[in-house]
């Protein structure tokens, strides 16, 4: 089950049971806030929090699943025409869900901070041609539940 069945089956199962997202939230032991976000997809559960609301809302196995996987929050984008910028939007593209599934293997959920950040740009010699080498150091933060 992905992220879009696993909301629809929940939105179901509040509006058949008539809760509102305080309601799941209390039973849970939870914010309501944080419970829609994941709920809509755009957080992961702990597995007994994602247990918890399934049993409470009396869901299949596979919704908990679905709760429990790391979210992709896409939203409306724009990609700009500057070659140079362009091809970093290319890079992220290509290589972004990659990026995303090596760092939270290895971090667990949560992002690299683009704030407590650093970023350099060396110029590296090759005789197939100049390579440009950037360097991205942020630090990880973990998204929480509250």
């Amino acid at each position: 089950m992905d992220k879009v069945a696993m909301t629809e089956a929940i939105i179901v199962a509040k509006k058949t049971k008539n809760l509102s997202w305080e309601q799941i939230g209390e039973a849970i032991g939870m914010s309501p806030v944080w419970t829609t976000s994941a709920c809509l997809g755009m957080n992961s559960m702990p597995e007994d929090t994602a247990t918890a609301l399934c049993r409470f809302m009396e869901l299949p196995a596979e919704v908990s699943q679905a709760l429990q996987e790391y979210p992709t929050k896409v939203w409306d984008q724009a990609v700009p025409t500057d070659p140079l910028i362009y091809r970093l939007y290319e890079i992220v593209g290509v290589y972004g869900p990659t990026l995303k599934e090596v760092i939270q293997e290895k971090f667990g959920d949560g992002i690299m901070s683009a704030i407590d950040f650093n970023m350099s740009v060396e110029h590296k010699a090759d005789p197939k041609g100049d390579r440009v080498v950037v360097t991205m150091d942020g630090k990880f933060l973990p998204y929480k539940a509250w």
